[in-house]
């Protein structure tokens, strides 16, 4: 019988990740919630350093709480790139957009 070496790597079989979430159609999506994901904890982030609470950020962008909420749901991707920015600004922020190149697959 042979032994591995600890922490060794194993030969790789079967799909990526990547590929198996275009398998199956949703690919998009996750990328969607991934980056949605990390602008709600940036934002959260910033409104604990500023020690902005919920109530006093959805009142400077004169929306309401529960608009703020969906703002910084993690999971809700249907939120305008002018609410975001907006958000970002209140907190002392800004949002940059970069647009790349697909990678191959």
């Amino acid at each position: 019988m042979k032994r591995k070496k600890k922490n060794a790597m194993v030969g790789h079989s079967g799909s990526t990740f990547d590929s198996f979430l275009k398998e199956e159609g949703i690919r998009e999506e996750v990328e969607a919630v991934a980056v949605k994901r990390v602008l709600a904890w940036q934002l959260a982030e910033a409104m604990r350093k500023t020690k902005k609470t919920k109530q006093v950020l959805a009142k400077e962008l004169n929306t309401s709480r529960s608009q703020l909420d969906r703002l910084l749901d993690p999971q809700n991707v249907a939120v305008s790139l002018d609410t975001i920015a907006r958000a970002a600004k209140a907190l002392g922020k800004k949002v940059i957009i970069r647009i790349t190149d697909a990678k191959a697959s």
